[in-house]
């Protein structure tokens, strides 16, 4: 009997002591990149800002005198068997002097020719304020004048660019006998021509967000909200970093700021935005090419420019339109914005070099303006509920993915996180560990294991006591003997027993726990609970 009690306390304390391996936390582990772009997607945001102005261009006419001297020149390199005879290679040659100075053998002349022109430039911006601020590149609503111009010659002169490189191919060869080599050329000739000489008139400005939709990213329905420019610093190499307000906004995701120092180098380093190389991309669905994009890679090195602004340097993969992005470590938190890609000595785009303006520039202009970075309750409830979702606790996380929608009912991305956590709990996918309930109710059932096994001990002993009352004596021991007591030896185990006694059994002695006797309190158990992309030379 003791034994069986003993087994029973053991049991008990056992269920207390010992968390069920029924529902120990499996620990399945979501790479580090996939939990930081969902807990970032929310908050970063495409901008686009729009330049309107009346444009005059000059009319383009030859230098005859130096194009004389080129031709001159170009049969004296034929002759002397310099250069091939075939005229592709002749047009090609011609071509490529002009490109390396274009006014030396083109001249502006009257009359201008007008037009209006509109030309729209993308970026990346971010929340830092449930209440509308927002974090971007200065040179993103603030561009340097001479890419503006660039910009306007390349896409809003189109044109009187194809009529202007009519001409000039029609100034070289026959129609029809330009290769497509020469023609490429000659666009870039008369786009550098026309850029150089470009009249821009007053140019207005707006610059809007478009507002992410359900299911995250852009399309042609998503709601542009105008963001007012609170302070923009000056372009690289400059302090590159301007704040923007969007009124009228509250309960929106943010992004936590860090610090230079939480990175060293040979860290990774993670950028969120839009590259311009996808945002632009005709072959691509609307809908999925304005869906942010996540990249990571090395921090190579610490930089500064000539004026003594910091700079890190990254191989994590961005393009023209990620400028102004979010660039994380690897808690979660921003270390700095993405400015810049290096350029290589042909002043052509380094693969996979770019800058990030360290976050304490940015807390700098944030502190200029007297504002406070602020992590929404979006944004808790949201980091929370992911946390669980990805551990495939999708009962714990439901209530505070559902939570977030309370708070953002324009949330992107949410409500399908709504719908997967319902359609896991249902496919029986759930995970979640039991609550503080059911381990209530284990040490529950366990204390009362204890109190049943300790008064059941007590019972049994004090049985074993009872033989020692008047007229009981001890096994083998005759009526009216004396019993042992000090001084006195006494029946040594396994002495021989004499004859039961003939007559009456002798009287029970009460037993003294009987009813109506306080029970024994309780043991202690032992439970406890827990658009212009700048280039860098």
């Amino acid at each position: 009997m003791r034994r069986l009690i003993g087994a029973l306390v053991a049991v008990g304390l056992l269920a207390v002591a010992t968390p069920g391996t029924a529902w120990a936390e499996d620990e399945k582990e979501t790479p580090l990149a996939t939990r930081l772009a969902a807990k970032s997607h929310p908050a970063v945001q495409l901008l686009a800002t729009t330049y309107s102005a009346t444009l005059a261009v000059p009319t383009m006419a030859a230098n005859d005198k130096e194009v004389e001297k080129l031709v001159q020149e170009t049969v004296r390199k034929v002759v002397n068997g310099e250069l091939p005879q075939d005229e592709q290679s002749l047009y090609k040659y011609i071509l490529e002097q002009w490109a390396a100075d274009v006014d030396r053998f083109l001249r502006p002349v009257g009359p201008d020719r007008t037009v209006e022109a509109k030309v729209t430039g993308t970026c990346t911006g971010w929340w830092v304020t449930p209440d509308g601020y927002m974090v971007t590149g200065a040179h993103c609503v603030k561009p340097d004048t001479t890419e503006l111009s660039q910009t306007f010659a390349k896409q809003a002169l189109d044109q009187i660019n194809k009529q202007d490189v009519a001409e000039l191919i029609e100034a070289i060869a026959q129609e029809g006998q330009a290769s497509d080599d020469n023609i490429e050329k000659a666009t870039e000739i008369v786009v550098e021509f026309n850029a150089k000489h470009l009249k821009i008139g007053q140019i207005s400005q707006s610059t809007t967000v478009l507002q992410s939709v359900q299911g995250g990213g852009v399309d042609k329905n998503a709601k542009e909200l105008p963001a007012e420019i609170v302070s923009a610093g000056e372009s690289y190499p400059g302090k590159d970093v301007a704040i923007l307000k969007v009124n009228g906004q509250q309960n929106l995701p943010t992004l936590e700021l860090g610090a230079d120092d939480d990175v060293q180098v040979g860290d990774t380093f993670y950028i969120d935005g839009f590259p311009g190389t996808v945002t632009n991309n005709g072959s691509l669905s609307l809908e999925s090419r304005l869906q942010p994009t996540f990249t990571q890679g090395p921090y190579n090195a610490q930089r500064s420019t000539q004026t003594g602004v910091p700079y890190f340097q990254t191989q994590a993969p961005a393009y023209g339109g990620n400028s102004g992005g979010p660039v994380f470590s690897d808690s979660g938190k921003v270390v700095g914005i993405l400015i810049a890609g290096l350029n290589d000595s042909d002043g052509q785009s380094a693969q996979n070099q770019q800058l990030v303006l360290p976050v304490s520039v940015v807390k700098e202009k944030l502190n200029e303006k007297n504002v406070k970075p602020v992590t929404s309750n979006t944004t808790v409830a949201y980091n929370a509920a992911l946390d669980s979702y990805f551990k495939r606790h999708y009962k714990r996380a439901l209530p505070k993915f559902r939570e977030v929608q309370a708070l953002n009912p324009g949330h992107p991305y949410v409500a399908k996180y709504i719908s997967d956590s319902q359609s896991a709990i249902n496919a029986g996918k759930d995970e979640t560990p039991p609550g503080l309930g059911f381990w209530l109710a284990v040490v529950g059932a366990a204390v009362v294991v204890a109190i049943i096994a300790v008064v059941l001990i007590m019972v049994l002993r004090r049985r074993s006591r009872r033989g020692s009352g008047p007229g009981q004596g001890l096994p083998g021991q005759l009526p009216g003997q004396n019993l042992p007591g000090p001084g006195m030896a006494g029946v040594p185990y396994g002495a021989g027993q004499p004859a039961p006694p003939v007559g009456p059994p002798p009287v029970q002695p009460t037993y003294p726990g009987g009813p109506g006797a306080p029970v024994p309190p309780a043991q202690p158990g032992a439970g406890g609970y827990q658009p212009p992309w700048p280039g860098a030379h």
